[in-house]
């Protein structure tokens, strides 16, 4: 698998770590309070915490 680029608004690997506690937490939280059926999450947090401040920051022009 090659690696992604990175863009200006992806988080700092200083900043993950304040965050990806908090979302670890909130993910683990979610599946507990479900019957815990289906597939497990496949999706990484920080690719998907990435995303959301890109399309925040740019509009997706």
């Amino acid at each position: 698998m090659t690696e992604r680029r990175r863009y200006p608004s992806d988080l700092s690997d200083a900043r993950w770590e304040l965050v990806e506690p908090i979302l670890i937490a909130w993910r683990a939280e979610r599946r507990g309070r479900g019957l815990d059926i289906g597939r497990p999450p496949d999706h990484d947090l920080r690719s998907l915490l990435d995303a959301i401040l890109y399309v925040n920051r740019t509009g997706i022009p």
